[in-house]
């Protein structure tokens, strides 16, 4: 695991970072890119996801935190673009969309989003505690808290109501919550986040066959056409190891979910052959869309560092063929710091372009893997 371990801190701190904190600047109109070409150059869609704000601000607020002090000054420059761009006040909260010059193109308001506001703001405030921030925290899980809250169960996941119900939502309002409440240790996020793991215990997954399915119907069940059976081996490892933090930080007992959970992604979700995690199968196995982009494979890291925490179980066997498949496959290009965000099933490159997104979960899961490095190489 050693040159692993060297390779992705040598990527993350001293190309990703660098590269992404001035490529990955709207330099005309401040704000992030939401993507850049395949060779690094710009790129202009004509909108920016809010979600790009907000997971910019948790990248170089966490960077900071691990050591990379440029990391301060590009949290703050960001925090102030998305503050200054994407909040629409209390009644509306975060906006879904806004143009490449940072005008709103859609003003919905959406649960997705406003969690990444919310966990963005619970990363900033570790490096910059002030009133401002907190009362930003407050007004958004307010408005989660009341506006998106569903009449029945859970939340909406986003106002005006359009489509079936959605469990990823609530699984990043649980990450935002978590992450919030570790910063000011306030109780609404204790409670809200406790109120999710609930809804995951009761509704979202289904414990006899160890899957988790993304759509539902107003009851929070899951739908009776195909799409209700759908499964991303993603979200079954992004949820286990968000499940492990809640254990840590509210003492939840998840053990036998995180355990389901990483269980059958393993079995069904991975092909063992290139390590590759799909993007979508069915709960049967079968395959809805077998090909397999970036974050997946990120998720599987942090489901085997969640584990080896919670049980001890050994993640290298996991980690070895994830880190080499993502640093020989998709971060393999110049300029360094980039990535290939997409491969078909037959290990293809399929991306057009390069998501700015995409390193929040890049990024959040070399952090881990650095974190219990250190324990690992004592064995």
């Amino acid at each position: 695991m050693d040159l692993e371990i060297k390779r992705l801190r040598s990527w993350m701190f001293d190309h990703a970072l660098p590269f992404w904190a001035t490529r990955g600047w709207d330099h005309v109109h401040g704000g992030p890119v939401e993507e850049l070409a395949l060779d690094g150059g710009p790129s202009d869609p004509g909108f920016k996801r809010v979600r790009v704000f907000c997971r910019q601000v948790y990248v170089f607020s966490h960077a900071y935190l691990l050591g990379w002090q440029p990391g301060v000054t590009h949290a703050n420059t960001m925090c102030k673009a998305m503050v200054a761009h994407c909040w629409q006040g209390s009644d509306l909260g975060w906006a879904k969309l806004v143009r490449s010059d940072n005008q709103i193109l859609d003003p919905t308001t959406d649960l997705y989003d406003n969690a990444f506001a919310l966990f963005s703001l619970g990363w900033f405030y570790r490096i910059s505690p002030t009133p401002d921030v907190l009362d930003l925290m407050h007004q958004t899980v307010t408005l989660i808290d009341t506006k998106l809250r569903h009449p029945k169960l859970g939340f909406w996941h986003q106002i005006p109501v359009k489509g079936p119900r959605l469990q990823n939502p609530h699984m990043h309002a649980l990450e935002a919550c978590l992450a919030c409440f570790e910063s000011t240790q306030d109780p609404i996020f204790a409670r809200l986040a406790r109120e999710i793991i609930g809804l995951f215990q009761s509704h979202f997954y289904d414990p006899t066959r160890g899957t988790l399915c993304e759509y539902f119907d107003d009851n929070l069940d899951r739908l009776t056409e195909e799409k209700g059976s759908w499964v991303e081996p993603g979200h079954q490892f992004e949820w286990a190891w968000i499940l492990a933090s809640a254990h840590k930080l509210l003492d939840v007992e998840v053990t036998d979910q995180v355990k389901g959970l990483i269980a059958f992604g393993e079995e069904k979700g991975v092909d063992h052959g290139s390590a590759a995690t799909y993007n979508v199968i069915l709960d049967d196995g079968r395959f809805v869309d077998g090909g397999s982009r970036t974050w997946p494979n990120t998720e599987r890291l942090k489901a085997a560092v969640a584990l080896y925490d919670l049980t001890g179980a050994d993640p290298v066997p996991v980690l070895r063929p994830t880190l080499q498949l993502l640093l020989n496959r998709y971060l393999a290009v110049e300029p360094l710091g980039g990535w290939v965000d997409a491969f078909d099933q037959a290990g293809q490159p399929t991306a057009k372009a390069i998501p700015t997104s995409t390193l929040y979960h890049l990024f959040l899961a070399f952090a881990e893997v650095l974190r219990v490095a250190d324990r690992l190489e004592a064995h």
